[in-house]
């Protein structure tokens, strides 16, 4: 199964006219985790602003109420996760 996380840009790297489009990357948050990610895809995107990351790439940008709902859900099964494999 393949899941794409939200996460925060707090930084963008714009391509230099020499580069690609392909080569606009940015430092995205996933909730005090940082990363570089690529963000070709959205090139709406711009600092503050939550996507959707799957395998290195923004793949679309969400809203921040959509997104902390998602970080809900990931908090909740990781606490049922803990339950769980207490209980085994």
């Amino acid at each position: 199964m393949c899941l794409a996380i939200p996460g925060k840009i707090v930084s963008i790297e714009e391509p230099s006219e020499s580069d690609s489009d392909l080569s606009r990357t940015g430092i995205v948050d996933f909730g005090g985790n940082r990363r570089e990610v690529n963000l070709s895809l959205v090139p709406e995107a711009t600092v503050g602003d939550y996507v959707i990351v799957h395998v290195g790439f923004a793949i679309s940008t969400m809203d921040e109420a959509e997104a902390e709902q998602v970080f809900t859900y990931l908090r909740e099964m990781q606490e049922t996760e803990e339950t769980v494999g207490r209980a085994s």
